[in-house]
């Protein structure tokens, strides 16, 4: 059964901060016409890791990297609604639990601490690949295909798993119900590594935590 980010083996994780700062993510991983997100800088260090261990014709694409903790609830909130409607004979804690597969819970949320990234691929001019489901669609409206092993066509499994090879060399792990959402450094990290502790905890924003992405 997967490990959820609710779960009491991630939540128990120790965090031991190491007081890194947010900084933009790498130059050319952004939507050229958009934002730069933010995100702690030992993870931007990784970013560009990644970027290097793709193929040619193949970039890496961020979407989202640090979350303002008052985002983290909304999105806790909105999605919560959802799956009550979805799943209305499901108890408080099982509905806790089937949320948890895809938004964080506050408390151990990889995004507010600046530690995640949501990614996708993108092809030597910026144009976006199949990889079988946009970034955010939900268990329900994917019918599981956000999964990370999901069942899915040739072509879409293939730039999976390149986008797989790319962060889990550079030193990601991925969130087994999110295709998109890697992480170094938090706790869902620590937990999948057997390190003794988190590296980062949730972090205040900076003044505006996107940038604009040329810049």
């Amino acid at each position: 059964m997967t490990v959820l980010l609710a779960d009491p083996e991630i939540t128990a994780v120790a965090v031991a901060d190491s007081g890194e700062p947010l900084v933009p993510v790498p130059a050319g991983t952004a939507d050229p016409d958009g934002e730069r997100p933010f995100v702690r800088s030992g993870v931007a260090a990784r970013l560009a890791v990644a970027q290097l261990l793709l193929p040619p014709g193949r970039r890496l694409r961020v979407v989202e990297g640090h979350r303002r903790p008052d985002d983290q609830r909304a999105i806790w909130q909105r999605y919560a609604m959802q799956v009550a409607v979805a799943h209305p004979f499901a108890g408080p804690e099982e509905q806790r639990r089937l949320t948890s597969r895809f938004v964080s819970p506050i408390e151990v949320a990889p995004h507010v601490a600046g530690a995640a990234v949501d990614v996708t691929l993108v092809d030597r001019l910026g144009r976006g690949i199949d990889l079988g489901t946009p970034i955010d669609a939900t268990p329900e409206e994917s019918r599981g295909a956000c999964f990370s092993d999901a069942v899915v066509g040739d072509a879409v499994r293939e730039e999976r798993r390149l986008l797989r090879t790319a962060m889990a060399g550079a030193g990601f792990v991925n969130y087994p119900t999110e295709w998109w959402h890697w992480s170094h450094g938090d706790r869902y990290w620590a937990w999948s590594v057997r390190a003794t502790a988190a590296l980062y905890g949730p972090v205040e924003a900076p003044r505006t935590s996107l940038v604009r992405a040329g810049r």
